[in-house]
């Protein structure tokens, strides 16, 4: 027997899940079926590549480099096919761009970059709260880029074969609050100032509720805390009803105002993912450009970042 991709898969999956039974459902076979492909793949190699215990099955030192071969064949394989049904996708309907990205104020002028430098370009834009979903949209073929944000101590998942770049190390996190809020008329604001008030967080963004309550239990704040959506926050904040964590970049209304936390306690990295260097190199000149555009124009952002200049 020649060993193939599918029998290589299948030594990952068993690897992968510590089980026969979770790996032929993972595969969409039977167990049996399973069973009969590993001893089959075993005597090809000689020798035997799994341990079969009572809690599972473990790779034995022979399996273990059976598998430092196969991960990355299997992977470039998996590769391989997104990349090419991509570009198939591309020849046989046009140019075409599938964009990602959690929210931020500067997507309106990134799109407006990237239409006018590619005008043939057929744009799409997929919005989500999960960094994590649209990374995985990018490594699936679904997406050809991404632009998200990883909340400081909550490290994305970043997929095999994928390639980042950091647009900003580290954006600090402001707070939205009513503009007849007591500490609205300080330029910065301190966490304490905050402790009698409830904070709305939106639980599925990834890290941000995790993020947020580490501040809070480091100043020694213990408040009340609402979940939902963040349209729902900014609507709530404009009555006095609760503050709210906000991007930098966020612009203040009549009834509400953007302040910096105190030391900067709360930040995000933003990052821009693709499958290929070349892909993010397509786009990024654009997003940059629009990013620092939509920081110059939100006055408590260009005033911090003046203030960090002039201590540099």
């Amino acid at each position: 027997m020649e060993l193939e991709v599918r029998h290589l898969r299948a030594l990952c999956a068993i690897a992968d899940t510590g089980s026969l039974h979770k790996a032929a459902r993972q595969l969409g076979m039977s167990q049996p079926s399973l069973t009969t492909q590993l001893r089959r793949i075993e005597q090809e190699i000689g020798g035997q590549l799994f341990a079969r215990e009572r809690t599972g099955c473990r790779p034995t030192p022979l399996g273990r480099v059976a598998l430092s071969r196969a991960r990355p064949l299997v992977s470039e394989m998996r590769a391989l096919v997104i990349e090419t049904k991509a570009a198939a996708a591309r020849a046989s309907e046009g140019p075409q761009l599938r964009i990602g990205s959690t929210a931020n104020v500067a997507i309106p002028g990134w799109l407006r970059r990237l239409r006018l430098r590619l005008p043939a370009a057929e744009t799409s834009l997929q919005m989500d709260v999960s960094a994590n979903a649209l990374l995985r949209m990018v490594a699936g073929g679904q997406l050809d880029v991404a632009f998200v944000h990883e909340v400081e101590g909550s490290p994305l998942r970043l997929p095999e074969g994928l390639r980042r770049r950091v647009l900003v190390d580290r954006e600090p996190q402001f707070v939205f609050l009513s503009a007849d809020h007591a500490a609205a008329a300080q330029p910065v604001v301190h966490l304490t100032d905050l402790a009698a008030d409830r904070w709305m967080v939106d639980p599925t963004v990834d890290g941000e509720w995790d993020g947020l309550l580490r501040v809070l239990r480091a100043a020694g704040l213990n408040p009340r805390v609402l979940h939902g959506d963040y349209l729902t926050a900014s609507s709530l904040v404009a009555t006095g009803e609760v503050v709210t964590v906000c991007q930098p970049t966020s612009r203040a209304r009549p009834d509400m105002v953007v302040r910096p936390l105190h030391g900067d306690p709360l930040g995000v990295r933003l990052l821009v993912a693709a499958r290929t260097e070349g892909e993010i190199d397509a786009v990024y000149g654009e997003l940059e450009a629009a990013y620092w555009e939509a920081a110059r124009q939100a006055p408590a952002y260009g005033e911090w970042l003046a203030g960090r200049a002039a201590a540099a």
